[in-house]
């Protein structure tokens, strides 16, 4: 029978591989990281182009179901740029715009015409 952590302490997970490249006169570096609880991440970067840094990795973890989320990753001058099944998906574009939008839209495009040639500008 396995006894439950005492409430407020968290139970100690092993750590299995951790790996760590610090930094070359070039600026490259990695880190290759594994817990006992299914925890991994790994990563490796270089200097960038323009003066940050470059990176690009993996991490996972188990989910409660018992299935593995994963996400891979860029980061650079661009930002962080995750890819994920469990990221949303923004929906696909161009998508149906409402007729009475594009009313409206052709109505501001007429009223900044009159304004511009009534001479009349916003405050």
């Amino acid at each position: 029978k396995q006894e439950k952590p005492a409430v407020g302490i968290k139970p100690v997970v092993g750590i299995l591989r951790n790996l760590q490249h610090n930094p070359d006169n070039d600026g490259s570096h990695s880190s290759d990281f594994e817990a006992e609880n299914g925890i991994k991440f790994q990563f490796s970067g270089s200097q960038g182009t323009s003066g940050g840094a470059t990176m690009v990795g993996v991490y996972s973890y188990p989910l409660q179901d018992g299935s593995i989320a994963e996400v891979t990753f860029v980061a650079d001058e661009n930002g962080y740029q995750p890819q994920s099944d469990l990221l949303p998906v923004a929906p696909a574009f161009p998508h149906p715009i409402p007729e009475f939008v594009l009313k409206q839209i052709a109505f501001a495009e007429e009223e900044r015409k009159r304004q511009e040639r009534d001479g009349v500008r916003d405050e």
